[in-house]
């Protein structure tokens, strides 16, 4: 539910401050969140007053809100290319094109990751988007060879985010999301749904997962995308996986950002579990529920 703890002097240039003063001693809870109507649409008219934050139950002060709509975005695309993809792999790299095509800004970065019997990074972080565009087009299925090779688990669904997460987006700062393209089945990885999901909060980073190609996994994507304040998509007739890409940019770009000092000092660092609620009826707020308290 939450985003990142911040120093102060970094937490000063991204929110719109309510006290211009600042201790260097000061941690700022910084949470990104969006919120929905019944109809799943994002309501952009929000205020500070309409939050309340809870830390371990407790009420915060809400002392910084902004509206987030041009901080630099780190993006990471996580394609399943198991065999249970084969049939709607051609879909899914047209889709990626399209998406890296509207989303990426100069001052953004994304990087590609594959995920079958093993883990690939066909592409790292960077901000040119002809790399993603030739390294998205090579992205496929295993070859009947590779098959034949194989050694170990199938699909490594948990160990791909928990990699992607400690060894890329644990280095950047700002606005971090992964995407994930799959069917949700796991089959092999190290580690667990929870090691996988708690790597992505400590590095404060969103999971979007769109489920394509099956729903044996439905459950694994939408814990995922659930607990780390990121959202579940489902591609169907009226919406295809470019109108899910579409929703993925509108809520990338149109998160509030809340920050709180908490009343608690960090003596142990641990999580600590966040609500974020807001009092209008009908809306529903989508944010992560736990923060990594770094002592």
């Amino acid at each position: 539910m939450d985003r990142r703890v911040f120093l102060a002097g970094t937490a000063a240039s991204c929110f719109a401050q309510d006290d211009a003063t600042f201790r260097s001693d000061v941690k700022v809870v910084s949470i990104l969140a969006n919120v929905l109507d019944k109809q799943g649409r994002l309501i952009r008219d929000l205020g500070k007053e309409d939050f309340q934050v809870l830390e371990n139950g407790k009420p915060q002060e809400i002392k910084y809100f902004s509206r987030d709509v041009d901080l630099p975005l780190t993006l990471g695309i996580l394609i399943d290319t198991s065999m249970s993809q084969a049939g709607v792999m051609e879909a899914e790299r047209s889709a990626c094109f399209r998406f890296l095509d509207r989303v990426l800004r100069p001052k953004d970065q994304a990087f590609l990751m594959r995920f079958d019997m093993e883990i690939a990074t066909p592409v790292g972080l960077t901000g040119d988007l002809e790399k993603l565009r030739e390294a998205l087009a090579f992205i496929d299925t295993p070859t009947r060879a590779e098959l034949r090779q194989q050694r170990g688990g199938g699909t490594l669904l948990f160990d791909s985010v928990l990699m992607a997460a400690k060894e890329t987006m644990a280095r950047q700062q700002g606005r971090k999301a992964l995407i994930v393209i799959s069917d949700g089945g796991e089959n092999g990885s190290d580690a667990s749904l929870t090691e996988a999901m708690e790597a992505a909060q400590r590095a404060d980073t969103l999971i979007f997962s769109i489920l394509f190609g099956g729903s044996m996994g439905r459950g694994n994507l939408v814990r995922m995308s659930r607990e780390t304040g990121g959202g579940f998509f489902e591609p169907d007739r009226k919406t295809g996986i470019d109108g899910v890409f579409a929703a993925i940019q509108d809520e990338l770009r149109g998160q509030y950002n809340i920050g709180y000092v908490s009343d608690v000092p960090v003596r142990v660092s641990s999580f600590r579990t966040l609500q974020l609620t807001t009092g209008r009826k009908g809306l529903r707020v989508q944010a992560r529920d736990k923060y990594w308290a770094q002592r």
